[in-house]
Parts: structure tokens; C-alpha cells; sequence
């Protein structure tokens, strides 16, 4: 073969690679504390209870060149359920709801990324309560870049609307408390 041809295969492959050579794997800052998934629902149409999960963790790949590549992997220990009120957070965590003894752990594994200018729409399958549902979240990138500390991090905000219906969570708590919302903020350190 000729070099000219070698060259220009070796080029080719270099191409090959370019998409997927740029593309950095993180994972959820949890020990910082520099993530929180966090919701909040209607109290019969008299105020909002607030509330997160306290133990998670998580990672994604994200390429600000390629961000419709993006994948995001995160499991949520829904024993950590905190309130700030221990009664109800054993009732949240009994069969009338999370039912966490025979469901410790909720998982959301992105299927796609559409990105925008301000974001994108994260879509994936959430299993909850142990039914897995279709899910879109509405994401917002922070910032990313480099750190104090030699390391790099990029971040983001989400939100989304979960009915409690789709995941088997029937108790009756009125109409103003269908929907539980979710906010979630994710800040991940490149590996």
C-alpha cells in the first residue's frame, strides 16, 4: 500500500473516533453534597411538603460537542426518604406509598437527550415502587469546567412531574396530591 493511502486510512480511523473521543464519563458528586434529588407535593390543596432522598448516586457521559449523546445511569436508596418528619417518613416509606421493604431502590436509565439552547429533554425509564414508566426531564446546564482542585466538573438542573397512579401509589390524598414533582441538581466530576 502507499503511504499516501496509509495516511489517509489513518486519518479516516482518527475521524472515526473524534465523536466518542471527546465525550467524558462523570460521576454524581454525592460525598460533596454537590447533588440532591428533591420533591414536593400538594398537601390537600393547603401547602406543599418538601422532602428528598438522602442516599443516591449516579453517572453520565456528556460531550458539549455531542450533547445528543448524552446518558445518564442513577440509583435512589428510597429508604433515605427524609421529610424532616419522622412519622410521616415511616408512612411514606410504608406499602401506602414507597412500600421500601420490598422496594429499597428506584433506578432512571436515559434512553435519549435532545438538547436545546438551555438544555435539553433527558428521557429514560424510571422504576419506581418496582414499575418502570417512560419519563422526560426537563434539564438545564449549570456550567461546567475546571476546578479548584485540578479536576473538572460540569452540572445541570432538572425537573419533572411523576403521577403517583403510573407507579402504583393509589392512596387517596385528594386531587391536589396526584403529582409529586421532582427537582433534581447533579454536579459530576470527570473521570
Amino acid at each position: 500500500m502507499k503511504p499516501m493511502a496509509l495516511k489517509g486510512l489513518a486519518l479516516a480511523g482518527l475521524m472515526a473516533l473524534t465523536p466518542s473521543a471527546f465525550a467524558a464519563d462523570y460521576v454524581i458528586d454525592t460525598k460533596g453534597q454537590h447533588a440532591s434529588v428533591n420533591f414536593s407535593i400538594n398537601h390537600l390543596g393547603f401547602s406543599w411538603l418538601k422532602g428528598r432522598f438522602n442516599d443516591f448516586n449516579g453517572t453520565f457521559s456528556y460531550d458539549s460537542e455531542n450533547p445528543a449523546a448524552a446518558t445518564v445511569n442513577v440509583e435512589i436508596d428510597t429508604t433515605s426518604l427524609d421529610s424532616n418528619h419522622a412519622e410521616r417518613d415511616k408512612h411514606l416509606r410504608s406499602a401506602d406509598f414507597l412500600h421500601t421493604d420490598e422496594y429499597p431502590t428506584a433506578t432512571f436509565v436515559s434512553t435519549a437527550f435532545e438538547p436545546n439552547a438551555d438544555g435539553g429533554l433527558l428521557k429514560g425509564d424510571l422504576t419506581l415502587r418496582g414499575v418502570t414508566q417512560p419519563i422526560v426531564i426537563d434539564v438545564t446546564k449549570v456550567g461546567e469546567g475546571e476546578d479548584p482542585w485540578g479536576g473538572y466538573r460540569a452540572g445541570f438542573s432538572g425537573t419533572t412531574e411523576l403521577r403517583l397512579k403510573d407507579f402504583g401509589i393509589d392512596y387517596n390524598l385528594g386531587p391536589a396530591a396526584e403529582v409529586v414533582y421532582l427537582q433534581l441538581e447533579v454536579e459530576g466530576i470527570r473521570q
